[in-house]
């Protein structure tokens, strides 16, 4: 039986031993987790726990600050950008409510109008009731002429009726 060469350093071969017999485990393949066995087999030193979390800190946290502060930005982006949208959509709905005070001015302005036609027209006929007034009164002053120069007239014709009926002469 031969001996496979070493292993390569991640612990997987790249190809076939050159000659394993029948029910003899591969090389470096166990069923067994990788992981199983370990804190026993290697002894943990405090110093080198320290220096391997030191180092994979010193790896990542510059990595992880800038992501902290991109966020942080990213976040005072959306803060600023929400308020610039409130401030749109309020000059929004200033547009809206301008758009509804114009319609107003509008509404306002043909009321207006109808209001000068009716106090026209009430005007003009204030004019005529006054002018139909006036007309009545000088017939009403022209009917009683009429009648006091009748009744004139007829006080007239009797009085001269009067005058040529015949009287009996006074005995004397």
């Amino acid at each position: 039986m031969s001996v496979p060469g070493p292993l390569p350093p991640n612990g997987v071969l790249t190809r076939p031993p050159d000659s394993l017999e029948p029910g003899e485990p591969t090389p470096g393949l166990s069923d067994t987790s990788p992981d199983e066995g370990l804190i026993e087999d290697l002894p943990i030193e405090d110093k080198a726990v320290k220096q391997l979390a030191e180092g994979l800190l010193s790896h990542y946290l510059p990595d992880l600050q800038r992501s902290k502060q991109a966020l942080q930005e990213l976040t005072q982006n959306q803060v600023v950008l929400l308020d610039t949208l409130e401030q749109e959509i309020s000059k929004f709905k200033e547009c809206h409510s301008m758009l509804d005070i114009n319609a107003l001015f509008t509404e306002a302005k043909h009321y207006h109008a109808k209001l000068v036609n009716i106090r026209k027209e009430m005007l003009m006929l204030h004019e005529k009731t006054s002018k139909l007034k006036k007309r009545a009164l000088k017939l009403q002053q022209k009917r009683q002429k009429e009648e006091l120069e009748r009744e004139q007239q007829r006080e007239k014709e009797f009085e001269r009726e009067k005058q040529l009926t015949a009287r009996p002469a006074k005995r004397t």
